[in-house]
Formats: structure tokens, C-alpha cells, sequence
């Protein structure tokens, strides 16, 4: 190649479908127009862009400049355009039918207001699943970007990845480019000329598809990228280096011969296998890995030393899982409805972003996970009012072999899972396309270890910023009183057999003593009917002797609510309290009230038969009442979470602890109501 180092550069753009407008407006203002606006000063320069779609179809409705400049540099040759899942699956994790129609869709906008037919895939979280080769080639996609790792992990060694590799399926062939890691992670954060070397010393060709976020978006990185111009450095230094060249994906492909055959494993990248498995797992393999680099260095250790799959998600967080298995049953419902809009309100539940979590917030953010579930209610209502007299369905909708019972009510949805207690999971008001059980249990992070034993924070060189792997962590220790671990799902209706030691710091804290085994045991799925479902559990209470305990609880729903008889038959002769556990996912803490005074953090109210909830967001009062009187508990559960800028506190529910003494045999009754 007479010492030219060619760049094939692709970024990658995206905000969470329905992402707030003054989040998606403050990408556009310090990313992605200021890219435009000083790459296409270097017309020379070719890289690839791909944009989600539902993103790029607000920039085209919201900043019609910034549109026509980037319809401007692929006219000019500059940009070569990457399709996709149109609102940003995971490929491997939808039905095929919703894989070839996502792509579709981006494929149409592409070429409507481009004429442009795009030959690349952009793989979302790069997750790699051999099973989707057949559907990316059938709608036109020829190459995919993956991670170096990718290869490694399958065998490959580091060197001699510079170009692209074919693999097939069932003799359908497709093109894999290996992102190099070294670039990914120096460009744009070291200074122009270092990255510059870097990319001639990697040899004939540099593959570098990254977040284009992380071009003025990202902490710091806008002072950095632009004030300082950065960018603008790193263009004139390139553009006018004779020994470098920039080359489209397809220009690449079309004139160059694969470097070999693969088949990768199911991956993604690295610190997505890390984040995967389980806390104690990821710390774990943290500290395998860096023995193994210390006794055979890095690519032996990336080759031999793996994490989980991306689908570990769906089995570590089961708000994950629900979200993913109710829109898979969704996507059977399309044939019976047969309305575009259904199509269009599935295909944005089936989006990633509230699905995982790793260094960005994902899955803890609840704005996140009340927009998927938005589009699921979306989808039921269009479902629903197609067939009105749909009112019950009993099925394994998790798919974890135990049946739950939803409830399709005019103007609720309602779902109970007897796998997790005979306790109430969805709770969805249809009118406001709101899930009030779309809480989100407490769990131990690895990297909650970091806020209780901060590491010292690795320096920052001159000709390099601050990122997430070497930022301060030490002004986050005011959290660690904030971190508590529930060790059953947060639900409502849940089942706690405890002792006169229970208080409202205790139970906030999950530090209460619990004698009976049904918080987080399986019910018995009892009796069911258009308006009742009856849970049993035979289980009991451990102590200094085990009593056979039985619990039952119905419920029998209706338009506006949820009546309730719990009955509790125990052996036991000792003094217990019984508490019922309820947890209500709601938009804005601040704007709630409890029996008309505004909620500060925690609370107890004794001897009430009422509890009056008010939420001025949703406009709904809700409304706890019981046949006898109760002492009731309530505080807020929050989470500690990661995100690019350190940690973040953010509120999930507000619990209920609706305590009375156990008798040997007593019933709790009442009900729980909404007003529609």
C-alpha cells in the first residue's frame, strides 16, 4: 500500500427512544451538529455515520440545519450511511419477523430522504448472535461491525486484524469488520498528533466505529473536542499527512479480499460480559483477568478469560426480563390486530436501553423502563380494544415455567406471578399508559464497592482528559448510607412473618428479622376466574421449632381496583407480626402526598384503616383500605446506581409496610383502589 495507513471511521449515534427533549436537544447542540459543522470543512475526510432511527427522524423534524448538512456531506461523498434496528434492539433478542421489519424501516428513511441504500449493519451493544445473519441478509446488509474482542475470544490473535472476515449461516455469507480497541479507546481523548501515530503504527488499516457522544456529549469532552478544537487539529493534521487516507466501509469491502473465515462466539464486548454476570461474579472475574495479564499479558487474558452473555440481563434483573417476555407475547398479538400503529408502539418496546446496565444508567433509570412499558400499554390498548372480550389470560409470559394471571380490565391491566409470591408485578392504568409495579429491586453492584473503598483515581497525563476510567470517586462517599439490598422482588402484596423488632429502619433497610418462606417462594396458583385469582403456599415459620404455616390470598379485581382476603393459618403459638408489603412505582416523589400531607422521606402512621395516596403527576389518587386497623410503614426506595458522570441516586417506589400481630388464625382484608 506504499505506506499509506487507511481509517475506516464509523460513529454511532443514539438516545433512548423517547428520550426527554432537553436530553436528546442537549446531544444535538454539543455533539452532533458541532461534528458536522467542522467535518464538513474537511470534504476529504470520509466516514461512515449511523444515527437510530427515531433519532434521526427528530433531527429531521426538530433541526432541519443540522439535517441538510448531513444530507450535504453524503451528497458530496463524504458520509456513508449504516442502517439498523430502527428504534435500537438487540437484534438477537427479537423475533425474526421484527428484525428484517426494524432494518426495513431504517432502510426506507435512509433511502426517502437520501436515496441512499445502505450495505452496513450497525449491531447494537455489538451483540453478536450468529442466529441474525440470515435475517440482515435478506433485507440487503452485507458487513457488521464488531469489537476486536470478538475475535479474540473466538481465537483470533490481535494482530493481523485489520481488514474484514466472512461468516456464514446455513450458507448465508456476511462480512465482519473488527473494531480496534486501542483506537477506540484513545480517540478523541488524547491529543491529535498521538493519535495520529497511534493510527500509523497500527498498520495498513485502522477499524474504529464508536459512540459519536463521545464527540462533545460526554463529560468534559466539549471543551475538549471543540473550544479546544480538537477535532479541527486532528482533521488538518490528517488531512494533510500524504501517508493517510480515509475509505468508506463499502469502498474497502468492495476491493479488498477477506482476511479469512470466522464464527464468533455469542458476545459482545468485554465489559458487557463483565456486566452481565453477577456482582460477586464480575469481581471475581475482575481479579482473575488481571492475574492472568500478569502472568501472559493482555490478549492472552482476553482470550481465555470471559464474562457473561447479554442475555445473562434477562436472568440477573427480573424487571428486565418482564419487560422483554411482554413484549414478546406482544409481537404475537400483530396478526390479530393488524393496525400499523401496533407495529410501531411494539417495534419502540422492543428498544434496549431499559433492558441492561453497565457504566450508564439503563435499566435504574425508572424514565427508561415507564417508557417501555408506555409502548407495551400502548400495544394492549390497541389489543384490547380489538378484542373487547378479552378479559383473562393465564400463561408462563416470563417463560421461567410458572404461569401468571393478567387481568385485562377496561381501564386496568393486571398481573400476578406465582412464582414470586402470588404477588402483584404489573399494575398498569391504560389511560395514562403507566405501570405503577414498574419498581426495581435493590441489589448489591459490584461497583458499589468502589463508593465504600474508592480507588486511587489514575492520573491524567498532559496530552489526555478525565474519563470514566480514571475519574475521582471519593466525592461520592456521602452514598453509602443510601445503599441498602432487598432479597425479594419488589412487589406488592408480599408476605413478611417478622417480630415487635420490626421499624421503620429496619424494614428500610431490609434488615428485619423474616421467620416465614413466602416473600420469595412460589404460590400455588389455587382457583382462577374472569374477576378472581386465589394464590395457597403450605409453608411455615422457622424458629426454635418449624410450624406449618399456610397462607392464601384472593383477589378480586375490578375496573377501578383490587379487593384483597388474605388468610394466614400457622401452628405456631408464638407472637409474630404479619406485614403487606406494597411498593408503588410513581413518576415524581415530590409531588405525592399520603393522607394530604407531602411526603418526606419516610414515615409511620399507626392504627389507620386508611391510606390516601395522591399523585399530582398522574392525577390519580389511590387509595389503601383494610377491615381492621393496621400500623403502616413507608419510606422511599432508592438506588445507587453507575453512569458516565460517577454515581447517581435515584428514587424506584414507595413502599407500604401494612403491619398487625399474627394470629394463629386471622385474615387481612380490604381494598386497593385507583380513581379512573
Amino acid at each position: 500500500m506504499n505506506g499509506i495507513s487507511k481509517l475506516l471511521l464509523g460513529l454511532h449515534c443514539h438516545q433512548p427512544v423517547d428520550n426527554f427533549a432537553s436530553v436528546v436537544d442537549k446531544a444535538i447542540k454539543l455533539s452532533y451538529r458541532p461534528f458536522f459543522e467542522v467535518v464538513s470543512r474537511f470534504p476529504s475526510f470520509k466516514f461512515s455515520i449511523h444515527f437510530s432511527g427515531w433519532l434521526f427522524d427528530y433531527i429531521r423534524m426538530h433541526d432541519n440545519g443540522l439535517f441538510e448538512l448531513i444530507k450535504k456531506c453524503h451528497d458530496n461523498n463524504q458520509v456513508e450511511f449504516f442502517t439498523g434496528g430502527f428504534y435500537e434492539p438487540i437484534l438477537a433478542s427479537i423475533p425474526s419477523r421484527d428484525r428484517k421489519g426494524q432494518i426495513g424501516k431504517l432502510n426506507d428513511f435512509l433511502h426517502l430522504h437520501f436515496g441512499a441504500k445502505p450495505k452496513g449493519l450497525w449491531l447494537t451493544e455489538r451483540v453478536w448472535d450468529a442466529s441474525i445473519i440470515d435475517d440482515i441478509v435478506s433485507v440487503g446488509v452485507e458487513y457488521v461491525i464488531v469489537d476486536d474482542y470478538h475475535f479474540i475470544s473466538a481465537g483470533f490473535d490481535k494482530r493481523g486484524l485489520g481488514g474484514y472476515f466472512l461468516s456464514e449461516n446455513g450458507g448465508n455469507i456476511i462480512k465482519i469488520f473488527p473494531i480496534n480497541k486501542d483506537l477506540r479507546y484513545i480517540l478523541p481523548f488524547k491529543k491529535p498528533n498521538v493519535v495520529i501515530e497511534s493510527i500509523k503504527k497500527n498498520g495498513e488499516v485502522g477499524v474504529l466505529f464508536d459512540d459519536g457522544e463521545k464527540f462533545g456529549l460526554w463529560p468534559k469532552t466539549y471543551e475538549w473536542v471543540y473550544e479546544k478544537k480538537w477535532l479541527e487539529e486532528f482533521l488538518e493534521a490528517f488531512t494533510s499527512d500524504e501517508t493517510l487516507t480515509t475509505e468508506h466501509y463499502s469502498e474497502f469491502a468492495a476491493i479488498n479480499k477477506p482476511l479469512g473465515m470466522a464464527y464468533l462466539p455469542n458476545v459482545s464486548y468485554y465489559e458487557m460480559g463483565e456486566w452481565s454476570l453477577r456482582a460477586n461474579d464480575t469481581i471475581a472475574l475482575e481479579h482473575l483477568h488481571s492475574n492472568v495479564v500478569l502472568g501472559y499479558g493482555f490478549e492472552t487474558a482476553d482470550k481465555f478469560v470471559k464474562g457473561g452473555i447479554w442475555k445473562n440481563f434477562l436472568v440477573k434483573y427480573a424487571e428486565s426480563n418482564r419487560i422483554h417476555k411482554r413484549a414478546l407475547e406482544l409481537a404475537k398479538f400483530a396478526d390479530e390486530v393488524d393496525f400499523a400503529e401496533f407495529t410501531e408502539s411494539l417495534y419502540k418496546a422492543q428498544t434496549n436501553d431499559a433492558l441492561w446496565h453497565g457504566v450508564f444508567g439503563g435499566l435504574y433509570l425508572g424514565c427508561l423502563r415507564d417508557n417501555a412499558y408506555k409502548f407495551i400499554i400502548e400495544c394492549e390498548n390497541i389489543y384490547k380494544n380489538k378484542n373487547p372480550d378479552k378479559k383473562l389470560i393465564v400463561a408462563d409470559i416470563n417463560l421461567d415455567g410458572y404461569d401468571e394471571v393478567r387481568f385485562l380490565l377496561s381501564g386496568l391491566t393486571l398481573m400476578f406471578e406465582s412464582k414470586s409470591g402470588g404477588q402483584l408485578s404489573e399494575f398498569c392504568l391504560r389511560d395514562r399508559l403507566f405501570n405503577l409495579q414498574n419498581t426495581l429491586t435493590r441489589r448489591y453492584e459490584a461497583y458499589h464497592d468502589k463508593i465504600f473503598n474508592p480507588p486511587a483515581p489514575a492520573p491524567v497525563k498532559e496530552d489526555e482528559i478525565e474519563t470514566i476510567h480514571n475519574m475521582d470517586l471519593t466525592k461520592f462517599e456521602h452514598l453509602r448510607d443510601e445503599i441498602a439490598y432487598d432479597w425479594y422482588d419488589k412487589n406488592s402484596f408480599i408476605d413478611h412473618i417478622t417480630n415487635d423488632e420490626f421499624c421503620l429502619e429496619n424494614f428500610r433497610k431490609c434488615t428485619f428479622k423474616e421467620f416465614g418462606d413466602f416473600a420469595n417462594q412460589p404460590f400455588d396458583i389455587d382457583s382462577v376466574c374472569e374477576k378472581e385469582a386465589v394464590f395457597v403456599r403450605k409453608g411455615a415459620i422457622y424458629d426454635d421449632a418449624i410450624d406449618e404455616t399456610i397462607v392464601k390470598k384472593s383477589f378480586t379485581v375490578s375496573d377501578n381496583g383490587i379487593g384483597f382476603n388474605i388468610l394466614i393459618d400457622t401452628q405456631s403459638k408464638k407472637e409474630y407480626r404479619y406485614v403487606c408489603e406494597m411498593n408503588l412505582h410513581l413518576p415524581d416523589i415530590a409531588r405525592v402526598t399520603v393522607n394530604g400531607d407531602s411526603l418526606r422521606n419516610n414515615g409511620c402512621i399507626q392504627n389507620s384503616k386508611i391510606i390516601t395516596v395522591e399523585d399530582k403527576v398522574l392525577d390519580k389518587v389511590f387509595v389503601f383500605s383494610f377491615d381492621s386497623a393496621v400500623d403502616t410503614y413507608i419510606y422511599t426506595v432508592d438506588t445507587v446506581s453507575q453512569n458516565e458522570e460517577g454515581f447517581e441516586l435515584s428514587n424506584q417506589a414507595l413502599c407500604f409496610g401494612f403491619s398487625l400481630p399474627l394470629k394463629q388464625k386471622m385474615t387481612l382484608s380490604g381494598r386497593f383502589d385507583v380513581s379512573l
